[in-house]
């Protein structure tokens, strides 16, 4: 029987909404030089527009671009560039690029049509729609560079790998930047894949760690504990009963009477004495 699923790192989203607005300041701040440029070459040209003008084209694309920016990390956080095959990467971020330029040029266009309304003026919300190659090289350009500098802020927040320390009986240091957790490896009674996440189940509350699955067995190797299926460690201490099926796989029952799934392909290395 599977865990329910954990909730998010703790901390999580409070580092995701410190990057949406360090996004939010950096994209102000180009607006603002855009908004500059074009009043002045507008001038230059001898077609001078007011000022409101190109405010209002520059901060509708910064609105709708920062609205769509969780989405955008979503994204990034479930197909990472640098984890999951280039095939699958290319594919989910080319689309996550049409679906954000397609959005981003609409919603800007109705936004624009809305301002121009409440002062008077027109302003056909699709036209912006109707240079759509034009603006998806630009919304490409925005998207690859915010999927780049999202995955630096993810590399650069990551929490420093797991370590065995502190004597006996053994324990885990997990640390979340500045904070260190240290879990007793006798009180976790197994641990299971959760995405690019590990859940280590100590009673009834799992503590969320960033390392593969696989990572983890390496490190325990020799501290106990056992793989069962390709997504789930067991402590071998915390298995009471281990109850065959007429397919090969199993069932493990733990000590408090939780049950797992195991897989025959693991059948026999959790039967080795």
């Amino acid at each position: 029987m599977r865990a329910a699923p954990a909730a998010a790192p703790a901390g999580a989203g409070r580092r995701d909404g410190l990057f949406i607005m360090i996004f939010l300041a950096a994209a102000c701040a180009v607006a603002t030089v855009d908004v500059f440029s074009v009043v002045d070459d507008r001038a230059r040209n001898g077609h001078p527009v007011p000022l409101w003008e190109p405010m209002v084209w520059e901060g509708s694309s910064v609105v709708v671009m920062t609205a769509l920016a969780p989405a955008i990390m979503a994204l990034v956080r479930r197909v990472r560039p640098l984890e999951a095959p280039w095939t699958r990467v290319m594919g989910a971020h080319l689309a996550g690029a049409v679906a954000f330029s397609l959005i981003h040029v609409t919603a800007m266009g109705a936004l624009r049509w809305a301002v121009y309304a409440l002062v008077g003026g027109h302003y056909a919300p699709l036209s912006p729609l109707g240079d759509f190659p034009y603006e998806f090289r630009k919304d490409l350009l925005s998207y690859a560079a915010f999927v780049i500098i999202y995955v630096a802020w993810l590399h650069l927040l990551k929490p420093t790998p797991a370590t065995i320390g502190r004597g006996d009986p053994a324990e885990l240091e997990i640390r979340d930047g500045a904070r260190r957790h240290f879990v007793r490896l006798d009180e976790v009674a197994f641990i299971e894949a959760a995405g690019n996440y590990v859940e280590l189940h100590r009673g009834q509350t799992p503590i969320l760690h960033r390392a593969a699955l696989s990572q983890m067995e390496r490190q325990l190797r020799g501290q106990g504990f056992v793989r069962i299926h390709r997504s789930r460690l067991v402590q071998r201490a915390r298995i009471a009963q281990v109850e065959s099926k007429p397919s090969g796989d199993y069932v493990v029952r733990l000590l408090d009477g939780r049950e797992l799934a195991g897989s025959r392909r693991y059948r026999r290395p959790l039967l080795e004495s």
